[in-house]
């Protein structure tokens, strides 16, 4: 039985089909369903888990070549959650484009995980390296 580290089923499953430059996406609790991807949905009210929460998570097991983020995230956020996105990413390229663009790599995606995240913009897509 795994007993540290990332415990739900579904989102292991997710994890393990993910090749290199596959794309996973994290995203908040109001980003749009995509029915062409896989949806695993993890959140449980706002604020829970949160976008970061994931990715420190996922982060030990899952080798991040690039991160994308809309750019409108760094017009509506306050410096703190914008610092701590940015300490989250340390070491990875991050990419910030307009929300339109990054919403086109969505479907290419081989899942996304939804999480109870209410920050505006806060959604990611990671490459695996």
């Amino acid at each position: 039985m795994i007993q540290t580290g990332i415990i739900n089923p579904h989102v292991l499953s997710l994890l393990a089909r993910i090749r290199h430059t596959n794309t996973l996406v994290i995203a908040d609790w109001a980003f749009p369903h995509w029915t062409e991807i896989e949806v695993v949905d993890i959140s449980l009210t706002p604020g829970i888990p949160m976008v970061l929460d994931v990715l420190d998570l996922l982060k030990p097991n899952f080798k991040i070549g690039e991160i994308w983020q809309a750019e409108e995230f760094l017009r509506t956020n306050p410096a703190e959650t914008i610092k701590k996105f940015d300490a989250a990413c340390s070491g990875i390229k991050v990419t910030r484009e307009p929300h339109i663009d990054f919403k086109k790599r969505v479907p290419q995606a081989s899942g996304l995980i939804r999480t109870g995240d209410p920050t505006a913009y806060g959604n990611i897509i990671l490459e695996s390296a």
